[in-house]
Formats: C-alpha cells, sequence, structure tokens
C-alpha cells in the first residue's frame, strides 16, 4: 500500500535510506568476513566504531561546502581532513591499472636489444607506402520531393495536400502556396517516424480530438508515423487519434481509414525551427576505402561501456547515449540528483570526489559530462559521431554489469542478473543503430554499424562507417558463480549461453570483473572503491578476495594491493561525511576490517577448470578472449593456454593486465589497447608498447577510453596553456575539428579534458601536440591490426613475407587462385597478404619473387600475377 508521503519530503528520505541501505550491506558483509577473529586491540568493534565517530566529527559536512582542489589535483572536503585524489593519474596512467607501481621491469621479458628491434620494425612500418583513401558523404542526397518515407530526415518541409494542392497552415489546409504552409522540421524518432517541430517551437500533434499544434516535451502523443502510399505522396499516423487528413470545410482532421484526403506531398522549404540537439563541430567529408576490403585506416577504441545507462540496476548512471525525444530528454541527472540540488548523488560522491553537483545537463552542463564524473553519460550519440566524424572507425562496446553492486545499491528498475542485463543492452544497442538510421536517411544509412565478422567489420569502415562490436566484461558471467568455492555452473550451461550471446552478436569476452568466480580469479580493485567492492565479493562467493604475497614478489607484477589496516575513514574523509549521518545501531554493526599480508598481493584463485573449457569455447567459435581483470596466476595460465591453442584472438583492452603479459599477448600475434587516461600517460604508455611491437605482424595501436565503466577520463594536461591544443585542428582525412559545443557549453580539450567521448578528437591531437605524428600514425593503423588479429583467429595464415615457413610457391597462387574467387576466399586460401592496397594484395612466395592478386571493384580475382 503507497504512502501517502508528501512529495518534498521524498527526496531527503530517498537520500538517507540509499546510505543506510548500502552501509548496512556492507557492514554485514564485513561482519561475515570477520567471523571467528578475535576481539580487542586497535582494529577492535569498539576502537573501529570510536574510530568512525571520531572521524565523523572531524569531517561534519554542510551541503553547500565546495570541494577544494589542490594543484595536484588532490582534494580534502572539509579543512583539516586528509587529502586523497579519486581521480588517481597513478591509476589511469599506469601501465598496468591491476599493478600501480611501475618502477621496474624484473618480469618484463623484453630484452634491450629486443626493444630496439621492436622500435626499429614499428618505425619502418609507418614509411610504408599509404593507403589510398576516398571521401564520402555523411548523409544521402535529399531532393525537394523525398523518395521514399525515410528521406525526410532532420530537414525542413511543407505539407500539400494531393487532394487539392492546398498547404496544411497550422490547423487548417491553406491557400495553395507554399509560403503560406506551416514549416515543419522533421526529426525522426525511428525508421519513419518523426516529430513533426514548429517554428513556434511546438508539435503537430491533437488537441480535442482534432490536429493542432501543442506545447511541451516530445513524447509518444506526437510521434507521427509516415508510410508512402506513392511517388510523392505519402500518409501521416497518429497512433490514438488516426490519419492526417483534408476535410471539404478546408480544414485539418484525423479519419481512421486511408484515402485520397489522407495523402500529403512534403516539399523541401525554409522557415523551420532547427530541433534542439548537440553540434558535432567536424566540417568535411568522412574518409574510406578506395574498395571495400583494402587495408583499413582509422582510430579504434577497444573498451567503452555505451550501453551502462542499464546497468546497476538502471538508476546509478543519469543519462543516456540518445531518447527517441531528443537531448532534452536523454541528457538529464538522475532523479535523485535533480531532486535534492546535485546533493543526493551517493555513488557519483563516492568515484567523483565531491559532495554535490550542478544537476542540469542540457543545455546548460555546468558540471557535467566531466573528466571525473563516473556516473554521468559521456557517450551521447551525437559526441559519439563527432569523434567517428574525426576519424575513428572502429568501437568496442562492452556489454557490463555488477550484480552484487546492483543489489546493494536500493533503488532500480532493471533486474541485477548479469546475463538478463547483457540481454537487454544487447537491444540496445540494436535500438541506438536503428536510431541513428533514422536520423541518416534509413536502414543501412547510418554511421553505427553493428557487425559480427571481420568481414563485415572492414567493409563497414571502408564505407566509411563505425563499425560497432559487441563485447562482454561482467563479474558472473553466464552464471557463472562460486559460492563457498564451488562453482554453480556446468559447461553445458556455458554452451548454452554462449551460443546465446554469439546470436546476440557478441565477439569479445573477458571472464571476470570485479569478483572472483567459477571461471577465474580476479585482480580486484584498491583504496576505497577496492573496499566496497571486496564486501561485495563476499556477498558474492561467500569469502573476502584470498590476496596473499607474491612469489616472486615483483613491483609490476602483482594484482591490486588491499591496504585494510586503518579504519576507512582515515582513508578516505568522504566516508566519514558520510557515516556522520547514519545512526548508532549501523556503527555498532561495523566490525574489523580483514588484515591481509605485506604487499605486494596475488589473489591465490587462478584459471579453473571451467575457465579452460571458456577459452578453448570461445577459440572454438573464433571470439576474442581479454584476460584483463584476471589474477596474475589465472592469466598466466589462460595465455599458457591460449599458446597452447595457438589461437592468436588475443587482445588487452584497457590496462587491465600487468607487463609480464603484454609482451605474450603481442608475442602470440594478438593486439593491446591501453587504457587513455590522461594524454601524457597514454604517450608513455604507448612508447612503452613500441617495446614489445612484434615485427611479424601489422603494426598499430588502439586505445580502450572505457568510459561510463566508472574509469575517469583524461584531465586537461598540466602545461597546456604553455603549449595548447589548437583549434580548428585536422583530423582524418583532412576534416576541420572545431571547439565542440553542446548547447551554451563549450568544450576545449586545454581546460576540460576528455569530459565526453566526442573529446576524443582533441585528445588524439593532443598527444600530436606531446609526441608528433608517428603517436598518431600508429593509432590510424590500430583498426587494421585488429582486424588482422581477428581474421587470424578465423584461421587465415599470416604474412608470408615475415613467416617464411607460411610461403606458397608460384604454382601454388595460379593453382589455387582462382579467377571469380572473394577476397576473403583468397586469404583463407593463401594467407593474410603483406599489403591490402586499393584492388591488389600482394605476397612473398618461395623462390623470390612477389605474387599480386588483383581483383574486380567487386572483390572478385581478375589475375594472378608473378
Amino acid at each position: 500500500m503507497r504512502s501517502a508521503m508528501p512529495t518534498s519530503a521524498r527526496p531527503t528520505l530517498r537520500l538517507a535510506v540509499a546510505i543506510v541501505v548500502a552501509f548496512a550491506l556492507v557492514g554485514a558483509t564485513l561482519v561475515l568476513n570477520q567471523r571467528g577473529s578475535g576481539a580487542g586491540g586497535q582494529n577492535s568493534a569498539d576502537e573501529l566504531k570510536k574510530s568512525y565517530a571520531a572521524t565523523a566529527a572531524n569531517t561534519a559536512k554542510k551541503a553547500d561546502d565546495a570541494v577544494a582542489y589542490s594543484a595536484d589535483g588532490t582534494h580534502s572536503h572539509d579543512p583539516g581532513a586528509p587529502a586523497h585524489d579519486d581521480n588517481d593519474p597513478k591509476t589511469k596512467n599506469a601501465i598496468s591499472r591491476s599493478a600501480t607501481t611501475t618502477d621496474a621491469d624484473t618480469v618484463d621479458p623484453t630484452t634491450p636489444a629486443q626493444a630496439r628491434r621492436d622500435e626499429r620494425a614499428a618505425a619502418a612500418q609507418r614509411k610504408q607506402r599509404e593507403v589510398p583513401l576516398k571521401h564520402v558523404a555523411v548523409d544521402p542526397p535529399q531532393p525537394t520531393i523525398p523518395t521514399d518515407r525515410y528521406n525526410l530526415f532532420n530537414a525542413c518541409y511543407g505539407l500539400q495536400s494531393t487532394l487539392n494542392r492546398r498547404w496544411l497552415a497550422q490547423t487548417s489546409i491553406g491557400p495553395a502556396t507554399k509560403g503560406a504552409g506551416t514549416a515543419l522540421y522533421f526529426k525522426p524518432t525511428d525508421l519513419g517516424r518523426y516529430l513533426l517541430y514548429s517554428p513556434a517551437r511546438t508539435y503537430l500533434g491533437v488537441k480535442s480530438g482534432k490536429p493542432a499544434y501543442v506545447a511541451g516535451k516530445a513524447g509518444p502523443a506526437v510521434n507521427w508515423t509516415v508510410t508512402q502510399s506513392g511517388p510523392g505522396a505519402f500518409r501521416l499516423f497518429l497512433p490514438g487519434s488516426g490519419y492526417l487528413a483534408t476535410s471539404t470545410a478546408g480544414t485539418a482532421v484525423f479519419v481512421d481509414a486511408p484515402s485520397a484526403r489522407t495523402q500529403f506531398t512534403p516539399s523541401k522549404r525554409t522557415g523551420c525551427t532547427p530541433f534542439p540537439e548537440i553540434a558535432v563541430g567536424v566540417v568535411g567529408r568522412p574518409t574510406a576505402g578506395v574498395s571495400s576490403f583494402q587495408e583499413t585506416r582509422g582510430y579504434i577504441d577497444a573498451h567503452t561501456h555505451q550501453m551502462a545507462f542499464e546497468f546497476l540496476g538502471g538508476n546509478v548512471h543519469c543519462g543516456r547515449p540518445w531518447s527517441p525525444w531528443g537531448v532534452s530528454t536523454a541528457l538529464v541527472d538522475c532523479p535523485d540528483h535533480s531532486l535534492t540540488g546535485g546533493y543526493g548523488a551517493v555513488v557519483e560522491s563516492f568515484f567523483s570526489g565531491g559532495l554535490g553537483h550542478d544537476p542540469v545537463g542540457w543545455p546548460t552542463f555546468k558540471s557535467w559530462p566531466a573528466a571525473h564524473s563516473l556516473t554521468h553519460e559521456g557517450t551521447y550519440y551525437k559526441w559519439m559521431e563527432r569523434s567517428w566524424r574525426a576519424g575513428q572507425r572502429i568501437l568496442v562496446n562492452l556489454l557490463v554489469e555488477n550484480n552484487q553492486l546492483c543489489m546493494l545499491y536500493p533503488f532500480k528498475r532493471n533486474s541485477c542478473d548479469d546475463m538478463d542485463s547483457i540481454r537487454l543492452q544487447a537491444k540496445d544497442m540494436r535500438l541506438l543503430e536503428r536510431y541513428v538510421d533514422a536520423q541518416h536517411g534509413g536502414p543501412g544509412k547510418g554511421w553505427y554499424r553493428i557487425v559480427k565478422t571481420p568481414v563485415e567489420a572492414r567493409k563497414a569502415i571502408n564505407r566509411g562507417k563505425l563499425a560497432v562490436i559487441m563485447g562482454i566484461e561482467t563479474s558472473v558471467v553466464f552464471g557463472c558463480r562460486i559460492l563457498l568455492g564451488k562453482p554453480q555452473c556446468t559447461k553445458a550451461s556455458i554452451d548454452r549461453q554462449l551460443d546465446e550471446v554469439q546470436k546476440l552478436g557478441v565477439v569479445q569476452m573477458e571472464l571476470v570483473n570485479k569478483f572472483d568466480n567459477a571461471l577465474s580469479g580476479v585482480a580486484g580493485d584498491s583504496g576505497p572503491t577496492g573496499l566496497l567492492v571486496n564486501a561485495a565479493n563476499a556477498l558474492e562467493t561467500g569469502s573476502a578476495w584470498k590476496m596473499t604475497t607474491c612469489s616472486p614478489n615483483d613491483p609490476e607484477v602483482h594484482d591490486n594491493d588491499q591496504d585494510t589496516s586503518l579504519p576507512v575513514p582515515s582513508q578516505d574523509a568522504l566516508f566519514g561525511a558520510l557515516l556522520s549521518v547514519l545512526p548508532a545501531s549501523i556503527l555498532d554493526a561495523l566490525p574489523a576490517l580483514p588484515l591481509y599480508p605485506a604487499k605486494h598481493h596475488c589473489n591465490k584463485l587462478g584459471l579453473t577448470e571451467l575457465g579452460a573449457y571458456t577459452i578453448r569455447e570461445l577459440a572454438r567459435r573464433k571470439m576474442i578472449f581479454d584476460p584483463d581483470h584476471m589474477s596474475v596466476k589465472a592469466r598466466k595460465q589462460a595465455l599458457d593456454l591460449t599458446a597452447q591453442l595457438k589461437y592468436p584472438g588475443v587482445m588487452s583492452s584497457h590496462s587491465w593486465s600487468t607487463p609480464d603479459a603484454y609482451p605474450r599477448i603481442l608475442a602470440q600475434k594478438g593486439f593491446i589497447a591501453p587504457y587513455a587516461g590522461d594524454s601524457t600517460g597514454f604517450v608513455a604508455k604507448w612508447r612503452r608498447q613500441l617495446t614489445w611491437a612484434n615485427p611479424r605482424t601489422y603494426w598499430g595501436i588502439g586505445f580502450g577510453a572505457d568510459i561510463n565503466g566508472l574509469g575517469a577520463q583524461g584531465s586537461p594536461r598540466p602545461n597546456a596553456a604553455a603549449n595548447p591544443v589548437r583549434y580548428p585542428f585536422t583530423g582524418l582525412g583532412g576534416v576541420k575539428v572545431y571547439k565542440q559545443r553542446s548547447g551554451q557549453r563549450v568544450y576545449d580539450i586545454n581546460v576540460d579534458g576528455v569530459a565526453h567521448y566526442g573529446l576524443y578528437a582533441d585528445w588524439i591531437q593532443d598527444l600530436k601536440v606531446i609526441a608528433g605524428q608517428r603517436i598518431v600514425t600508429d593509432l590510424t593503423r590500430g583498426p587494421e591490426a585488429y582486424l588482422q588479429m581477428w581474421e587470424r583467429a578465423y584461421g587465415a595464415k599470416p604474412n608470408a613475407c615475415t613467416h617464411v615457413g607460411q610461403r606458397h610457391t608460384k604454382a601454388f597462387f595460379h593453382n589455387r587462385i582462382l579467377r571469380g574467387q572473394s577476397w576473403w576466399k583468397v586469404i583463407t586460401t593463401a594467407g593474410q597478404p603483406h599489403r591490402r592496397l586499393d584492388r591488389e594484395f600482394s605476397y612473398c612466395a618461395t623462390g623470390g619473387a612477389p605474387v599480386t592478386v588483383t581483383f574486380n571493384a567487386a572483390g572478385r580475382v581478375v589475375s594472378v600475377l608473378s
């Protein structure tokens, strides 16, 4: 039964309940962890309670107090409180996010001589003949009269009755002159559906059962379906009202059935008020391949969470990457943020370090999106479009969930089950693809193209599109929990769900994320985040992470170090501020925290039998395996297994592996995309990765943004004022990139860092300012390096010019490569070519003479020359 609580009281109660429930659950978890531990001593429950109380008193906080930041990025919430840095550059700029101490290379197997060889190999590939590119239009042409029902997208039209040739003007059918009719902006909400936006910023809808222009927000009541009844003739239908029609009295009416009265001809005109939208800020046509099967050029983000607005129950993340009703609906703050003036954001405060923010998104964007704001939407589709227009050509979108953290948060609209969330997010990706198609003229016309194979991806990129690859990063994949040491899944259940997700379109997978599971141990998290996640791990598995001192104990190769020897508030002032509002009963329940041995820490749990089985099945299905987030022990075992299988479909997508693993992955002909982080930190990671470049494979590098995944984005470069990115700058293929405008806010990488996804174009330019053209060249080769890794996962033999044992005779090419064969058949027969320029593949053959296979425009063999 619903209570009659006053509306004004609900935000405060919701905030209080959220804090109490979350900390009560964490407290209960810690009690479970400490059963059997001794009483008394510095870390006993009584002493810990006193410490909590003392720290809370010292950090008592008024809601309107500002967070004070110092020059080094650290901050404190109160005068005298210990400083801390929630946006720690040591984490986001480290070569390994699971081992942030990077002052030694004791386990990295690369010798100085090998490093010099690898750097020379990368440099040599940069000097190769560049691939030919062309420019393509962003949108198909829009003639005066639309060619189909999709062709009205984002343009201004008047509506003329085909019956009497008169024009729709407000709610009447006016004179037979175009200027007398109302100018309507057709904003697509889906394929064939539109909002009709008037110059007065109202919507053509219904009032008192009649067509009328209505004010207010867009929604289903003003969402028109357009169908085509003949050349130049269209019908407009409003669900619940009927077809727009002309009456004998010359007015606009609704009728139930289509007829001659319901046919209109849209005709392009001027005078519209554009529908509110975010600007892209890129001028020029995007690049594409001269052929659909040549080498690709662009940038690859190998790790992003675009559908994270659905995870953790759907109410932790604020905003979404699109809405049928536009930006003013998509980019709004969470209700508990808005209704409390920005001070109800418990999770945002925890991760971002601030106790309040301006809750208004569109159109002011005063506080968010921002590089340090981890719970607000960062991948709105127009920001993504900016990155694509500037040169990005592959996006790997990871479907993400964390069931225990979802259950800890008391407000939700979605299931916390990992697999339910994966299914929902996969569906959302298809809906976004439809929405982008609708914005650009119809099915297949949009720039956002979900692909399932390397062939589909190459074709999409060479059409100038963004190839979108679906992946999984979740803590309990396939329901494979481990409870008190016993797996809760079987090989049969893994097979069944692998089949399911592959049908959904999943290509790339991690086995673990935040919790140990029945497949593998995890690297864990550190600091305040680690305390919360470790507590949730205990709820999930029945025990905290089994961290022990590593042997050998190396400062670079270990899992995330745990420090629970001090009370939580002593480590993070934010805990003290939050705990100050908790009742004594909750404080009484908080026990001593678990103690771990000396650093550095390694998880005892490695790769399980079920984990090894899953990797074998990924290889059999030609899916890409990502060992990030695994414990050091598990990852070593996993890479031993992929080496034994000779499976090259391996990659690290966002620096959650350790330095011993990266050269192994590249040596196995895999791919690496370091976590983006700050531009200066990424340059350092790129320079380190050059020492691991495999001379025998195609060289290129990607980045993993991890945006929307509670991963901090790049901060402004400290010396940007002295050596800034200058606008406009030139992107891939010569496009001009200007400062990005979102509503009333103008973003500048020098000031804002990577505040949202659209600024990755600017971030790449910042890399160029720091390190020159070489790093940009290596990034533009990233999509091709990824695709060639993926092709090898499909069984394509590597480049014979660098693998002498893979070379064929000239006779082989003349006998086995036949006229009319597809380019993919050539690759599966003869292996990967040394180069693929325009319509020619070049191969090294025995005897020294090269072989050239030439194709027609359709990708079919025309000739074999040697």
